[in-house]
């Protein structure tokens, strides 16, 4: 039989009367989100505690008044404070294998199963309970860490739109997030690749910032359409800032880019600490080099490594970029723009007497076709591509029309990436590997022909502190595979062989996949086998 009506329930058991339901109800209009008994709690319309273990019987579910106190681990150990937020959920005790996590709403079943999921993998059996939403609320706010803090949300637009930024630039975000939601104004940063909440701002003040981030970053205060602009009014920052109108608003993602950044060498970036395998990838001539991996994976850092790694008072290196993310001196730095393409620059920079030429990014067929020409006639190049792994450069060229011959002939090396957060140092808990992290890295290295030794070694578990911003991770590092076009690769691209081909032959010449450099940076202590997952789903 359908239940009835909650309100209609906790009536029958005693625990509020009808009146109490009108009032709940009457506040439900103004408030449409929140449910009768998280209505009942606000406008303390009943003992708290009595309220929520009849929500329980009548559910049929284990409750709890969760306070900060009740939490025995450390949340951010189990699931991020974003998957936290969004399904209003929070894990507070652990014990034999299984896990309580505390919820405000039980009957939404996906968000129960998100949480269920994330735990399993983790080796968790998930026990459910539910609490008032309120008091999940101030325990996830007590997590946010000291972001909003910083933020000066009572002062006039100006001062909180620069709090807002300059608070950004403190916490090393790559990205700032203001996006207008349907009743408040989310403010998010990107710091080490992850998305995480600073502050909302009342609805109120949307149109305040919004007509303050384009006078700042020089756009058409009417326009709603899509737009693009700079923020240059920071000494040490150049700010890209994009806009985009959604449902409840303008949307505005702001790019912090810093000026003058020192060049990190190859190795810092975690790049295999081998100079014989450096000087075969990079020191070329009559060739091309391809950086590969999705967006926002450090395809460009690597690149400017290389090249300052290549360079000397006797090379005359150009670079071809959108934008020009970092300045080096002694380089010839082109910036294109809507009138100008990678192509069009291209084209003149090969007049210009260059021995290495680095374009930012291979996007079309144009752009590839003059890269292998310059190849041809004695030049070094180095541009990024977006592919999943080194091998599916050559399928890449290939659809862009490049022929085999060519690709075959020029392409020298194919370098694919990505970044996995490094633990924090300061919160960093060492432990013993599990059972199932053995059996994941033995399968690895059963299916590469690679062994780890395990022995005496140990893993950690991120904690989380204010330093790392309790998410138990601080900075990045790539982990890397490289691909040596060497003669038997070029005559299966020649033969036309398939990427499957290609990659059999690769390993049987001393390729390494990317989840290899993986698991050594885990086995060494630098991330964990959770954070590489999320990045290469390897179970």
């Amino acid at each position: 039989m359908a239940r009835q009506p909650l309100g209609i329930e906790l009536v029958k058991k005693g625990v509020v009367t009808e009146a109490d339901i009108e009032k709940a109800l009457d506040y439900q209009k103004m408030h449409p989100k929140k449910k009768i008994g998280d209505i009942l709690n606000i406008l303390n319309l009943c003992d708290s505690h009595i309220l929520l273990e009849a929500i329980g019987e009548i559910l049929n579910e284990n409750t709890i008044y969760l306070q900060e106190n009740d939490v025995r681990i450390n949340i951010l150990e189990y699931i991020s404070l974003d998957i936290a937020k969004q399904n209003k959920s929070i894990p507070f005790e652990i014990s034999a294998g299984k896990i309580k996590v505390c919820f405000a709403d039980t009957s939404n079943k996906k968000s129960v199963e998100v949480v269920r999921l994330l735990l399993l993998n983790k080796g968790l059996i998930m026990e459910k309970y539910i609490t008032f939403e309120s008091n999940i609320d101030n325990i996830l706010d007590s997590l946010e860490g000291t972001a909003s803090e910083n933020i000066n949300t009572n002062a006039d637009v100006s001062g909180m739109v620069d709090s807002i930024i300059k608070t950004a630039m403190e916490k090393r975000a790559s990205d700032i997030h203001i996006e207008p939601l349907e009743s408040n104004v989310r403010v998010r940063y990107r710091i080490d690749g992850q998305l995480m909440t600073a502050v909302t701002i009342d609805k109120e003040k949307q149109s305040q910032i919004i007509g303050r981030l384009k006078a700042i970053s020089n756009m058409h205060q009417e326009k709603q359409e899509s737009q693009d602009g700079r923020i240059l009014s920071y000494p040490d920052y150049n700010i890209r800032v994009s806009s985009q109108k959604n449902v409840n608003g303008e949307k505005f993602v702001l790019r912090l880019l810093k000026k003058n950044e020192d060049i990190r060498q190859i190795f810092e970036l975690g790049f295999p600490k081998d100079e014989n395998l450096v000087n075969q990838a990079f020191n070329k001539r009559n060739s091309i080099t391809i950086i590969a991996a999705p967006t926002g994976e450090g395809k460009t850092t690597t690149l400017y490594s290389i090249i300052d790694y290549l360079n000397r008072p006797e090379i005359n290196i150009t670079t071809i970029e959108d934008p020009v993310e970092i300045r080096i001196n002694g380089l010839n730095q082109i910036e294109t723009d809507t009138k100008t393409s990678f192509s069009d620059s291209l084209r003149t920079v090969l007049r210009q007497d260059p021995d290495i030429i680095l374009v930012g990014e291979i996007r079309d067929r144009e752009t590839a076709e003059i890269a292998m020409q310059a190849g041809q006639t004695g030049h070094y190049v180095l541009s990024t591509i977006h592919t999943i792994d080194s091998i599916e450069v050559i399928t890449r060229l290939r659809k862009m029309g490049i022929s085999n011959y060519d690709i075959s002939s020029i392409l020298a090396t194919c370098v694919s990436q990505r970044l996995v957060r490094k633990l924090c140092k300061h919160c960093a808990k060492e432990r013993d590997f599990t059972d199932q992290e053995k059996e994941v890295i033995k399968k690895i290295g059963d299916k590469y022909n690679m062994q780890f030794d395990l022995n005496g070694k140990k893993t950690y578990e991120a904690v989380g502190c204010k330093h790392c911003n309790n998410t138990g991770y601080f900075d990045r590092i790539g982990i890397f595979e490289v691909l040596l076009v060497n003669d038997p690769i070029k005559e299966l691209i020649i033969q036309n062989a398939s990427s499957l081909d290609i990659r059999e032959k690769a390993l049987q010449n001393g390729y390494e996949p990317l989840i290899i450099d993986g698991i050594r940076k885990v086995v060494d202590g630098i991330t964990t086998l959770d954070e590489l997952n999320n990045k290469l789903i390897i179970y």
